[in-house]
């Protein structure tokens, strides 16, 4: 078709016996935006990367613009007008913004980097983008949505053609989103295509055009977007239907167990003042646009935040928290946002992820006993129903949604009484979220205090008992779920901006 600008035609890959990949066949039209979507293993990672040149495919073709194509590696396919946006950026955060844009291809002039060069061009590019970012800025300093746009804008620095976006919106706010989207048919117009790997569905009906459904290795669903409902794609990911996004609320909560009084912190995203107390067995929502300063409070609790001025009460009596380990002792647990910088290792075994943070009870003779800690994951790995091939394989093997879950798991293992979350489902499918969702609320029920911080309005409002909404690192409100909408959680979030 003249129109096509990618096409795969029976693709497989398998690792040892185990085929993840099974006769594989999309095709993707210029100027247009496909969702890629499944469950959590359903192999979206793994054809990505036999596209994007880091896999090598067992069988099949792949051919841009009509033309067949071999990619050996990810430079490859960059110079075929392939570029991927990763769900966690890998960026130089120590250099500039037009450091990481041209890296591996500076312009020389007389010998010398031409800086002046990459200024001019990062400009013209950040400005066809319709965005104002200087060029000479320290990436570190960034948020994260400004991140992605850098990632975007060297992916048309290379001439890209084909732009896989994976996982763009996880850590983005609602406007954030929007601009993001903006930027999308900014490109579309322009002729560039878009494979959008996403598990927010509602997105996929704003932007994409096309999507396919993979399960099990395999294409179960190709359709125009405008053709299809939620309810099919839920069907299809999941090879069964589920009647709801969310399980029933009916926990029940007690007493006030935690009391945040008027904390401050120092150095880099200061909170200001932070008041709140949540109830024992209470499923306390944390809402606030990118930087508000959620992931700051949760940190401030669990010691990896130093705090200034105020005071944590639990259970009625004043605790320090100076560490994590300080916070462990509390029985304080925290799944942290990051899962690849401070969530995971990735070079470890999953048996080893989920006992990290509780060795001293997988030890046998003063010795680490590797059959419990099997034992211990192979537990977990059930309860929360891990898609894995050996658990003494590496963890960052894992689709990001299991790493996840390998996560939650470690955490579990060590009964906290507060539970802290930050972004709990991210990079998790409709199907996966649901079962931590009913998790969190059993959890909850047995009297457990949890706090979730998310930058996703439906999560917050589909889980939690109460929500708290931060706004430039400032209380803007406390609302009952039952009684708030989307519009009031986006009010108070603005309320400082």
């Amino acid at each position: 078709m003249e129109d096509t600008v990618l096409e795969i035609r029976g693709l497989s890959k398998s690792f040892a016996r185990n085929r993840i990949l099974d006769d594989i066949s999309l095709t993707l039209r210029r100027g247009s935006v496909m969702a890629l979507t499944g469950e959590n293993g359903a192999g979206k990672s793994t054809l990505m990367k036999c596209l994007f040149g880091i896999y090598a495919k067992d069988s099949g073709q792949i051919a841009i613009d009509g033309i067949p194509a071999e990619f050996k590696t990810p430079k490859d396919a960059l110079e075929h007008g392939v570029a991927m946006v990763h769900q966690e950026l890998i960026q130089c955060l120590d250099r500039s913004v037009m450091d990481n844009l041209f890296l591996g291809r500076y312009p020389v002039r007389f010998g010398i980097i031409d800086n002046a060069k990459m200024y001019k061009e990062s400009t013209k590019l950040f400005k066809q983008l319709g965005s104002g970012i200087n060029p000479g800025t320290i990436m570190r300093t960034l948020g994260i949505s400004q991140r992605q746009i850098v990632e975007i804008a060297k992916a048309i620095a290379h001439k890209a053609k084909i732009i896989v976006l994976d996982e763009p919106t996880s850590s983005l706010s609602e406007a954030e989103v929007q601009k993001l989207f903006s930027i999308i048919r900014r490109l579309k117009a322009a002729g560039v295509s878009f494979i959008y790997i996403s598990h927010r569905l509602e997105e996929i009906f704003q932007i994409c055009d096309e999507i396919s459904v993979l399960r099990d290795g395999k294409v179960v669903l190709s359709s125009a977007v405008r053709d299809t409902d939620m309810d099919t794609i839920i069907s299809a990911m999941a090879g069964r239907t589920i009647e709801k996004r969310f399980p029933p609320i009916d926990n029940k909560p007690g007493e006030d167990y935690l009391e945040v009084r008027d904390i401050s912190t120092e150095y880099g995203r200061r909170l200001h003042s932070i008041t709140l107390t949540v109830r024992k067995g209470e499923i306390f929502g944390l809402y606030g646009l990118e930087g508000a300063g959620r992931s700051e409070l949760l940190e401030c609790l669990f010691g990896l935040r130093s705090i200034v001025a105020g005071e944590i009460i639990l259970n009625g009596q004043k605790i320090f928290i100076r560490n994590s380990r300080d916070a462990m002792a509390y029985n304080f647990a925290l799944v942290t946002e990051d899962r690849t910088r401070n969530g995971i290792f990735a070079k470890a075994s999953i048996s080893f992820n989920m006992a990290i943070a509780n060795l001293e009870c997988y030890k046998n003779a003063g010795m680490l006993s590797d059959s419990l800690m099997l034992d211990a994951a192979r537990k977990e790995a059930l309860r929360l129903r891990i898609r894995y091939t050996s658990l003494n394989g590496a963890a960052g093997l894992l689709s990001g949604g299991n790493q996840q879950k390998v996560i939650i798991g470690k955490w579990l293992e060590r009964k906290p009484d507060v539970l802290l979350l930050d972004e709990p489902t991210k990079g998790m499918d409709v199907g996966a979220k649901y079962e931590v969702y009913r998790l969190i609320v059993q959890l909850a029920k047995e009297g457990k205090t949890i706090i979730v911080s998310s930058s996703e309005i439906p999560e917050v409002l589909g889980i939690t008992n109460r929500i708290a909404v931060l706004s430039r690192h400032r209380l803007a409100g406390i609302v009952n779920t039952r009684s708030t909408s989307k519009k009031e959680l986006l009010r108070l979030s603005e309320k400082y901006l």
